[in-house]
């Protein structure tokens, strides 16, 4: 299967394409620690991976795991479970493990006290490893290209160029981890580099 095309953003704001990439085996990976939820002022704004946050969804923020995970979330208090999606991050407080939408709070009743002992576990299957190639610019002339590359390696980047048959130098950043991505493109975008074509490629792991 070849790679999705590439897709034109700004800096402030990339788009998480369809997921084609191959994947980890899970084997029965668990935390246990304090949940909590989150939704209110949150409803309707964007999350890390670039979807629109709905507290009516099924959705989590985690800290590290791979966006696309699914989680068995279950209360320790009373055993009641429910399924979620990774696709924030998050809970930025120190004891938490995970931030649920208040749906999936409701469904293991944690919403009155607002916080829960929970285990989570990885639910069977994979773990989703998505990585994207950022390509900064395209240039007919290639003392111009790469000179934009020289500027990017002194800001302490690893830009590749290359020149492909229609005479176009590309200038981009290959094997970049989702987590990265949005951080990439603020930092790209303090250089002067506002318009980025972003896409996704296999992982070969």
């Amino acid at each position: 299967m070849s790679s999705p095309p590439p897709r034109r953003i700004t800096a402030a704001l990339f788009f998480i394409l369809t997921i084609f990439t191959p994947a980890i085996k899970l084997s029965a990976w668990e935390q246990s620690g304090i949940a909590s939820w989150y939704g209110g002022i949150f409803q309707g704004r964007t999350t890390a991976n670039g979807e629109t946050y709905d507290t009516n969804g099924y959705t989590a923020a985690h800290k590290t795991l791979p966006f696309g995970t699914v989680l068995e979330v279950t209360n320790l208090d009373n055993k009641l479970k429910v399924e979620v999606r990774v696709n924030d991050r998050g809970p930025f407080v120190d004891d938490r493990i995970i931030d649920l939408t208040y749906a999936a709070a409701r469904d293991i009743d944690m919403v009155r006290d607002g916080t829960a002992r929970v285990r989570i576990v990885a639910m069977e299957g994979t773990i989703h490893k998505v990585r994207f190639n950022v390509q900064i610019g395209a240039w007919g002339d290639l003392e111009n290209a790469l000179s934009h590359r020289i500027r990017l390696t002194d800001a302490g980047l690893d830009p590749k160029a290359e020149l492909g048959s229609d005479g176009i130098t590309r200038i981009s950043i290959p094997d970049v981890g989702e987590d990265d991505v949005f951080a990439l493109s603020q930092l790209l975008g303090t250089l002067g580099y506002q318009n980025l074509f972003i896409y996704q490629v296999r992982n070969t792991l």
